[in-house]
């Protein structure tokens, strides 16, 4: 990036590679704009070479002895660019946590809905943490979370396994599930 001064006197960096006039080093290994290697040039003679071509030249790796400059339009070349990002981006998977809670006391029927909802979330591909809380006298009873746990990971075993064993701190027992990759 080169350091560059504005209309107001004050400095600012400038994105992207140095091209065309910014280019300041006397001598540059020249690419053509297929691939071909012209040299070593007169970093004048280049950008006159690069202006007949309608292209600009850019200074594609600055650290090299001598810095390796290359023939090309940037405006297709940045336009190329953002949409590399862009396909990348949309291409990517992002995986969520997902959260359930129970109680130590949780009903049939309110389990099995709870149940739906883990397998839904890991089916979507999203890991799914499992939590029992347990209010007032409920904690001296740890055994019947570590059981409501443990139905889970059964009920669930042929979609997740499990990323963390069932580890209890303070009022909360939690364990973390994750879908298995078909």
């Amino acid at each position: 990036m080169a350091f560059r001064r504005n209309d107001r006197g004050r400095g600012r960096r400038d994105e992207g590679p140095r091209r065309n006039e910014r280019i300041r080093i006397p001598k540059v290994m020249v690419v053509d704009d297929e691939g071909t290697q012209l040299g070593v040039l007169d970093t004048r003679t280049a950008l006159g070479m690069a202006r007949e071509r309608g292209l600009d030249l850019v200074e594609v790796a600055p650290n090299a002895d001598p810095p390796v400059c290359k023939f090309m339009d940037y405006g297709k070349f940045l336009y190329q660019q953002k949409k590399r990002a862009q396909e990348a981006k949309r291409n990517q998977t992002v995986i969520q946590i997902k959260e359930v809670k129970f109680r130590p006391k949780t009903d049939d029927h309110d389990y099995g809905t709870k149940l739906k909802h883990i397998r839904r979330f890991l089916e979507g591909g999203d890991r799914c943490k499992v939590t029992v809380f347990f209010r007032g006298r409920e904690i001296v009873h740890k055994d019947r979370g570590l059981m409501v746990l443990e139905r889970v990971q059964q009920d669930t075993e042929d979609i997740a396994k499990i990323e963390s064993r069932p580890t209890s701190e303070g009022r909360t027992m939690t364990m973390m599930l994750a879908p298995v990759k078909r």
